[in-house]
């Protein structure tokens, strides 16, 4: 409970994926729908506090929908946003990394977060110094949907205060990283020039 909402979260210092906090981006998978601010947060399992509190206010949102929503009925498997990041995704395929040893929540709002820092809360962040990657803690807000015969729970998200910058994560490397110690080693050195000597003359001829 956060803020005497029991349906909301302020998180610890967990690691951003997935950053979409300056610009909105459309859900690939459905192309029609508004576009919309997203993170997807990588909490530790050891901060056991924090997924108490998450739980807690699932069962909160769910308590709600159930009401008001469900017509009274939870459903007997009730879908969540909270994933393991040392399992496997719905498709099958593997978690990254970054997501080892980690809770992996997305949560999602149409109205654009303040992402501040720790050291000045009153000051938004520029572009450039929000990333995939960096630390940051987070309130999100569980809430119960029912929407084309689907009922679950989802997490909306709040605003973002930094705490430390960190690894950044993107899709592809920088070409610093790809050609770090290449340099002008790649393939064999030149030959330095040498001069073709008419045999006749003993002259260099060019």
């Amino acid at each position: 409970m956060y803020n005497n909402n029991p349906t909301r979260v302020l998180t610890g210092e967990v690691r951003l994926s997935y950053a979409n906090l300056v610009t909105p981006r459309a859900n690939s998978s459905n192309p029609n729908a508004e576009p919309r601010y997203s993170v997807t947060l990588l909490i530790p399992k050891s901060d056991i506090a924090v997924k108490q509190n998450i739980d807690a206010s699932i069962e909160a949102a769910a308590a709600d929908a159930q009401t008001r929503l469900w017509g009274g009925v939870k459903p007997p498997v009730m879908p969540t946003p909270v994933h393991d990041g040392d399992g496997v995704k719905d498709n099958g395929t593997a978690y990254g990394p970054e997501c080892k040893g980690c809770w992996v929540i997305t949560a999602n709002s149409k109205q654009k977060p303040q992402v501040v820092h720790q050291s000045d809360i009153n000051t938004e962040l520029a572009p450039q110094d929000i990333y995939s990657g960096m630390y940051a803690r987070v309130t999100i807000n569980f809430f119960g949907y029912n929407q084309a015969g689907r009922r679950g729970i989802g997490c909306g998200l709040g605003n973002v205060m930094k705490t430390r910058d960190g690894e950044p994560l993107a899709g592809g490397a920088s070409a610093a990283a790809d050609f770090a110690g290449v340099g002008q080693s790649v393939g064999s050195p030149a030959p330095a020039y040498t001069p073709y000597i008419n045999p006749l003359t003993g002259e260099p001829a060019f």
